[in-house]
C-alpha cells in the first residue's frame, strides 16, 4: 500500500524515553484511572468502594519527559500534581482476561497527572466534561520507561515531593483495583493497541505546585519524574 500523501505536515509522534538507551516508546493513546486509592477518593469526598473504576484520557502529546521545565499553565490558579504509576502497553486486545492482562505490559514509569483543580471544580459541579482540567499541554510528566520483567508489577513506596517537601507516600499495594484489573476491565470498554499508555491513579495528598517549583514523582525500582513549572 502507498504511503499516504498529507495536505499538511504530519504530526511528530509522541513518545517517552525508555531507561537504558536511546531508544523511545511510541504514545498512542493515555487511559487514566479515577480514584483507585481509598484515601485519595475519600479526600475528594467520594465512597471508594461505591463504584468500579471509570476513566478518562489525556492526549498523547500531552507526554513531558522527566527534568522539562514547562510554561504554568494558563486558565487556572490551582495546578495540582497527582503521582501514579504508569503501565504502557505493547499487545493490543479486547476483552482481555485477567490472568492474561499482565502478559500485554510492555513496561511501566512513574507519572504526573497534573490537573486543573479549580477548572476541574467548576465542571464537576456544572455537570460538564473535564478534559480541560485534564487533557491540557504538558500534563502528563512521564518518567524513563522500565521494561516489564517476567510478569511483574512494580513494588513498593509512590511519593510526590514539591521542591523536596514530601507530599504524597503510599504503598503501590494501596491500589483498589491491580493493576491487571485495570487492563482487563478498560479492554471491554475499548481495544487496547501497543502504544497505549495507563495512568493507574494516584494516593492522598494531591496538591497545588506554585510557578517555578520542581514537582518529583518517585516509585521504587523505577526512574523519577520530575517537571519545573516556570
Amino acid at each position: 500500500m502507498p504511503r499516504p500523501v498529507f495536505v499538511i505536515p504530519a504530526p511528530e509522534q509522541a513518545s517517552i524515553a525508555v531507561s537504558g538507551g536511546t531508544a523511545r516508546f511510541p504514545v498512542r493513546r493515555i487511559f487514566c484511572v479515577g480514584r483507585n486509592y481509598g484515601e485519595h477518593a475519600r479526600e475528594m469526598g467520594h465512597d471508594p468502594d461505591a463504584e468500579p473504576p471509570f476513566f478518562f484520557t489525556k492526549p498523547a502529546d500531552a507526554v513531558v519527559d522527566d527534568g522539562a521545565r514547562v510554561a504554568f499553565p494558563t486558565q487556572t490558579d490551582e495546578l495540582h500534581h497527582e503521582a501514579e504509576l504508569v503501565v504502557a502497553i505493547g499487545t493490543g486486545g479486547a476483552n482481555i482476561a485477567v490472568e492474561d492482562a499482565l502478559g500485554h505490559v510492555w513496561g511501566y514509569a512513574a507519572g504526573n497527572d497534573l490537573t486543573r483543580r479549580d477548572m476541574q471544580a467548576v465542571a464537576k459541579a456544572a455537570r460538564r466534561p473535564w478534559d480541560m482540567a485534564k487533557g491540557f499541554d504538558n500534563s502528563a510528566v512521564v518518567g524513563a520507561l522500565h521494561r516489564a520483567v517476567d510478569g511483574a508489577v512494580p513494588k513498593g513506596r509512590i511519593r510526590c515531593l514539591v521542591d523536596d517537601d514530601l507530599r504524597q507516600d503510599a504503598d503501590l499495594a494501596e491500589m483498589i483495583w491491580p493493576v491487571e484489573w485495570v487492563i482487563a476491565h478498560l479492554s471491554t470498554l475499548v481495544a487496547l493497541a501497543p502504544g497505549d499508555l495507563i495512568m493507574t491513579g494516584t494516593p492522598a495528598g494531591v496538591g497545588p505546585i506554585k510557578p517555578g517549583q520542581t514537582c518529583a514523582i518517585e516509585i521504587d525500582g523505577l526512574s523519577p519524574a520530575r517537571v519545573t513549572l516556570g
